[in-house]
């Protein structure tokens, strides 16, 4: 009891031995990891549903083209492509359920390290990241269908449209997740304006080479690598790099405002 107590003191202190550090990490990795288990199991529950719901963009896209030589079924090419399908969406629909979990646990690592001012932001920070990778998980499968299209296209005309489920899962899985951790970009914007690592001044003046590195990343993040998802990707992450400097510039006077009120006398 004695031995808690005192690592407990040391953790409030933030005076943590690097044995400790490594006892948290563990931790939080196994809450992770079992919140990710508790979602895949959830999703193999419901794959069919789910499955169908991945399956509609391509669909649609063979609904709306007909000369495009498919009729949006997909195939296993080998006797455990099915099953390791099966397992590969539950893994990913597990890490995208257990994501409020994931990132609260991260938080929760890095919290000792912050200042009492920084840990505030913490719901916050959750909450936003929380629903920006939503909206970009949104978009990405909002754009998928007019993606799907374009790739056909170009394939040739010639060319019957035959794809194994594991690719598509994977093509799917990848987009969303693509979409989604780059919207999660104003997360980090935000956050290193207001521990002070960069400026919103300093931002704003390089808005123009901001805005080359954000197309130049999502053409590479981008798994179909068509244009049209790339432009779905890279006009939104401008516009939410703007947003995160203006809510940097607001931060930083509400800052200055409260640092003069407590020098007046």
């Amino acid at each position: 009891m004695a031995s808690i107590k005192r690592k407990s003191q040391r953790v409030r202190e933030g005076d943590m031995t690097i044995f400790d550090h490594l006892a948290e990490l563990r931790m939080r990795i196994v809450r992770s990891m079992l919140a990710i288990g508790i979602g895949a199991a959830a999703i193999l529950i419901f794959y069919d549903f789910v499955l169908d719901i991945m399956t509609q963009p391509y669909r649609n896209t063979c609904v709306a083209n007909p000369d495009f030589n498919c009729d949006g079924s997909l195939y296993a090419l080998g006797p455990v492509e099915g099953l390791a399908s099966r397992m590969r969406i539950s893994g990913y629909g597990g890490l995208v359920l257990a994501l409020p979990v994931v990132l609260w646990q991260l938080w929760r690592f890095i919290v000792p390290a912050l200042h009492p001012k920084e840990k505030k932001y913490s719901v916050p920070f959750i909450l936003s990241a929380v629903t920006l990778f939503i909206l970009g998980g949104v978009t990405a499968y909002w754009t998928l269908d007019k993606a799907l299209e374009f790739l056909i296209a170009w394939s040739g005309e010639d060319v019957n449209q035959t794809y194994q489920i594991s690719k598509y899962i994977s093509l799917v899985a990848m987009m969303v997740l693509a979409f989604g951790i780059g919207f999660l970009s104003p997360v980090l914007i935000v956050f290193l304006q207001l521990v002070g690592v960069v400026s919103p001044q300093t931002l704003l003046r390089q808005w123009r080479v901001a805005i080359m590195i954000i197309f130049g990343l999502s053409a590479v993040i981008t798994p179909s690598g068509d244009p049209i998802s790339m432009l779905a990707l890279a006009l939104p992450m401008s516009l939410l790099y703007l947003v995160a400097v203006l809510i940097g510039m607001v931060a930083q006077k509400r800052a200055l405002r409260r640092e003069r009120q407590s020098m007046t006398p």
